[in-house]
């Protein structure tokens, strides 16, 4: 790409998945992830599910042994530890409590603490040259955004009845029998129709924020190696481009532990509303 014009389709590849770990020329090249076969379909091992389960199994080995200091009744001693148990007190009191209610939120509040680390742990993956964020591919955020959605249908569904949950997501209005006739079919459609569309979007701008920073990252990194063959122009560039990474970079450090937060955040707060219909 020395002297090509930026391929940004290129670019997007390098921040997308992969079935191998891309690594620089120099290191060699490593071998592609396995494929196996499942009941005839073949299911192809990719880069970011290699994360994402090192991700689960760092979270196993951080919040298990958390658990078992807090479980026996004394002080959690250590800042490492304290830094974890300042975390998870932050998210129940100030963001879980809040948006369910203290009656409710313990019943998820470990739903919601899995969600905020596995997304900023996955987040912070794409810090890690030649790694990558998981939370940059569609699928793994429509799969969180899904786990949501069953939690908000089945816990309402659980505490309302079947019935209930849905016939409640109209709100409640005093109205005439000819103009409830009316009026409430068209309500109840438009609610169906948001629960959806805000489980969506939540999918979609989680998406949306890890893989367009990751990408201009990569176009600005570019323009070293698209300025190679003018030697004043390259140092010029280079060093701007430089200066630029770095800043993106440390902005892309607060939108990782931002968006974690957005999205457990928006997460609590659908689910509040399911506990407490209109």
């Amino acid at each position: 790409m020395s002297s090509e014009l930026i391929n940004v389709e290129e670019l997007g590849g390098h921040v997308s998945d992969s079935n191998m770990f891309h690594l620089p020329h120099y290191f060699g090249h490593l071998p592609e992830l396995p494929a196996i076969n499942i009941l005839g379909y073949e299911f192809q091992i990719t880069k970011f599910m290699v994360i994402e389960l090192a991700v689960a199994v760092l979270l196993v080995f951080l919040f298990v042994p958390l658990a078992q200091k807090i479980k026996t009744g004394k002080p959690v001693r250590g800042r490492f530890w304290n830094l974890l148990e300042a975390f998870l007190l932050f998210l129940r009191n100030e963001v879980i409590r809040p948006s369910i209610g203290k009656k409710d939120a313990n019943k998820f509040t470990p739903f919601l603490w899995t969600l905020f680390f596995f997304i900023l742990f996955c987040n912070l993956s794409g810090m890690i040259p030649w790694l990558g964020s998981p939370t940059g591919n569609l699928a793994v955020t429509a799969v969180m955004a899904l786990s949501t959605f069953f939690v908000l249908i089945c816990s309402g569904m659980k505490k309302f009845g079947l019935t209930g949950f849905w016939v409640g997501q109209v709100p409640h209005m005093d109205l005439p029998v000819a103009l409830a006739i009316l009026l409430k079919p068209m309500m109840f459609l438009i609610e169906i129709v948001g629960l959806f569309v805000k489980h969506i979007v939540l999918a979609v701008r989680l998406l949306a924020n890890m893989f367009a920073g990751h990408l201009v990252l990569a176009v600005f990194l570019s323009f070293i190696a698209g300025t190679a063959q003018i030697f004043i122009l390259w140092l010029g560039v280079t060093f701007a481009s430089v200066a630029m990474s770095i800043a993106l970079s440390c902005l892309e450090l607060f939108v990782a532990f931002l968006q974690a937060y957005i999205f457990m955040f928006l997460s609590a707060i659908f689910i509040g509303m399911a506990q407490h219909q209109h």
